[in-house]
């Protein structure tokens, strides 16, 4: 989900899908290089590169389910298998999908550049990983998006698209996207989808400080929660700045997990433009990149093991440990990457996490039967048998005292 996009002086802004997002006009082309340097800062932020000298995200499959991703992109190329489109009929026939906040995201995720060594364009956080394209949203400036939006039959998409991946290979589903209430199908999507051992990421929102979150919040401003990122199971994402403050559109809610990059982020749209743009969606692409990166180097790995990996590896974490606008912190690749080799090691038998003795690796001790005489046996079991009987007594004894008038007799005092 993208909020606010604003053209840039090497960019075009990006629209929305799902939660409106005024578009601005177009600016003129970003060169490559230009994109690739304005990328770096923000992957270095996340630490990265340095996970990359771990894994690149090769032999994982994400599945971005979005507005569709153009698979001739450059920065994509040969990344992208197309899965079906579930928002067919929705638009006017002949008219081709727009493709732009789709692979956006998917080059936030595994873009991995062109020309020369890959040195130019867009580059993701899991540059070797495969993407899986499944088409469950139109953005809102499409033809068909009204149709869309209003059709009885298109309102189990995105659940549809969680099904699909999840047969399909994918390792992690990334959900830029979202609404303001629960679906059943949704809900029994993602967890058949955790069932397939399957990482399910998903965006935040970006409706807080909204008139219709004011509307709708409870006690303390506390905003209505996202669909399907606070459904248990999911890494649900805010959004944050460069300096890893909470963002004021970032939806704050006790289902947010974790929170990362989030404003004025760059990524790759179709026919070869570069766009930019503020939002949860592509903070919630960067940690499904994170996600794939783990998921590379520690294949089938538990979805909740993924998640702790996340956790534990996140910098800038909150005074008290959580905040319902950026959780447990931001995240940081190389960190989750160390956090997951202690978490897969422990799961192995192996070191495990440091200072838990637990998991410590070692030879394996034959196991020591310690013989008892049966005249100690004898002495203690009669000794217990005597303690049964005086608390016995004891209890007849109490039961005729004088209760105090002020007890009640079914209220146990500590």
């Amino acid at each position: 989900m993208l909020r606010r996009l604003t053209a840039a002086p090497a960019a075009v802004a990006l629209v929305g899908a799902l939660v409106g997002a005024p578009v601005a006009g177009p600016a003129p082309a970003a060169r490559a290089d230009q994109v690739r340097d304005a990328v770096m800062p923000v992957l270095e932020s996340l630490n990265v590169p340095r996970a990359w000298e771990m894994t690149q995200g090769g032999g994982v499959t994400v599945a971005v389910l979005d507005t569709g991703v153009d698979a001739e992109q450059p920065d994509l190329a040969g990344s992208v298998t197309s899965g079906p489109d579930y928002t067919r009929g929705a638009g006017p026939p002949g008219v081709a999908p727009k493709r732009l906040h789709g692979t956006n995201m998917a080059s936030i995720i595994a873009g991995h550049g062109h020309g020369p060594g890959g040195a130019l364009g867009m580059i993701g956080v899991a540059p070797a990983a495969r993407l899986l394209s499944v088409r469950v949203i139109l953005e809102r400036d499409e033809p068909g998006f009204a149709e869309f939006t209003g059709g009885a039959r298109f309102a189990g998409t995105i659940a549809q698209g969680i099904r699909y991946a999840a047969d399909h290979g994918a390792d992690v589903v990334n959900l830029s996207l979202g609404r303001s209430y629960p679906t059943p199908r949704e809900r029994e999507a993602v967890a058949y989808a955790i069932r397939r051992n399957v990482v399910v990421v998903a965006a935040a929102g970006n409706a807080a400080g909204s008139e219709a979150v004011e509307r709708g919040a409870g006690r303390g401003g506390h905003p209505r929660y996202s669909y399907p990122a606070s459904f248990p199971g999911v890494i649900s994402v805010a959004a944050v700045d460069a300096e890893g403050r909470h963002v004021a559109f970032s939806n704050r809610n006790s289902g947010v997990v974790v929170s990362a990059p989030g404003v004025q982020i760059i990524g790759a749209g179709p026919d070869g433009r570069y766009w930019i743009g503020d939002g949860t969606s592509p903070a919630t692409a960067f940690v499904s990149g994170v996600a794939a990166l783990i998921r590379s180097r520690h294949p089938g790995l538990a979805p909740a093991l993924v998640a702790q990996a996340i956790v534990t590896g996140t910098r800038d974490r909150p005074a008290r440990g959580y905040d319902r606008g950026v959780g447990f912190g931001r995240v940081d690749a190389a960190a989750a990457l160390a956090a997951s080799d202690a978490l897969a090691g422990a799961r192995m038998g192996g070191a495990g996490l440091p200072g838990d003795r637990r998991f410590a690796a070692g030879p394996v001790r034959p196991v020591q039967v310690v013989h008892r005489s049966g005249r100690r046996v004898f002495t203690y079991a009669l000794a217990c048998a005597l303690a049964l009987v005086g608390l016995a007594g004891a209890a007849v004894f109490l039961r005729g005292a004088p209760r105090d008038p002020g007890e009640s007799a079914d209220v146990v005092r500590t």
